[in-house]
């Protein structure tokens, strides 16, 4: 889609895309008999960020329970063997995602940026070279997560900034992700921030409908590490890998020279799908 990351024995993500509300604290066998009062603080925990889930956009089984009633109604899905085609969404409403273009980005494309292991990597666990450190509330507790930014998302996002209208979309919570984006966007390359309330619940994924947010969609790109954040609109995703901490990653860096490019071009569809085929 848009917490702290999942790792072996402690809560380490925040996002769908990566931050996730239904596993985002994986414990060993050996810790599976803990205290019920453990396991509901873990609960608590577990629903503040946005979904882990693997990227498998078929429909549960109908004996499966659902973690959470869809937020819209489902109409369609992927044909198995097809994760290119498009899903039928619902129609646009009356009322848009975002504000009308300013004067300062009228004629600009409009770019999507998630946040959790895009720009960032948050977790409940000490990172010894952390960022930012944020205090969360959750359940009349104050968290402390730990963030670590991207290499090169400062000269990424200011890049960005010159060239497009860019709107922060994550799946994980407003207490949270909030904050975080004021510490990161110190230029204001954010013009609007949407957060979980503004996905779409479809199939177990917190998805980012595009055809939501009032721009034009042969104008409108989303950057994402998960497929499931972008399924109804494969066409219009520049793909990213989930980051965690490897210092040496150059994506973000690496990826301005074809922004630059894609600023451009007058539809962003031939583009990006230039960059699927490689």
């Amino acid at each position: 889609a848009d917490g702290p990351a999942n790792e072996q024995a402690a809560p380490t993500g925040l996002r769908s895309e990566g931050f996730c509300p239904c596993a985002l604290f994986l414990f060993p066998a050996s810790q599976c008999n803990v205290s019920l009062k453990k396991q509901r603080n873990r609960s608590i925990l577990s629903s503040f960020f946005c979904c882990f889930r693997d990227y498998n956009v078929e429909a549960p089984p109908s004996s499966s329970p659902s973690v959470l009633p869809p937020l819209v109604e489902e109409n369609g899905g992927l044909q198995k063997g097809d994760q290119r085609q498009v899903i039928p969404i619902p129609s646009p409403p009356a009322k848009y995602l975002l504000p009308e273009v300013t004067v300062l980005d009228y004629g600009k494309k409009c770019v999507v940026i998630d946040l959790d292991e895009t720009l960032v990597h948050s977790s409940f666990k000490p990172i010894s070279n952390a960022d930012f450190i944020v205090p969360v509330e959750i359940d009349g507790t104050i968290h402390q997560v730990y963030v670590l930014k991207r290499p090169h998302v400062d000269e990424f996002l200011q890049r960005m900034g010159q060239l497009f209208e860019c709107v922060l979309f994550t799946a994980s919570l407003a207490k949270y992700a909030d904050p975080v984006a004021d510490l990161l966007d110190r230029w204001g390359v954010f013009r609007a921030r949407l957060f979980r309330e503004s996905c779409v619940f479809h199939r177990g994924n917190y998805v980012k409908d595009l055809s939501r947010l009032g721009r034009e969609l042969s104008k409108v790109i989303i950057v994402d590490n998960s497929p499931a954040s972008y399924i109804f609109h494969p066409e219009n995703a520049v793909p990213v890998q989930s980051w965690f901490d490897d210092m040496t990653d150059t994506e973000l860096l690496d990826l301005i020279p074809f922004f630059e490019g894609l600023s451009r071009e007058d539809d962003v569809y031939s583009m990006l799908q230039r960059l699927c085929n490689r």
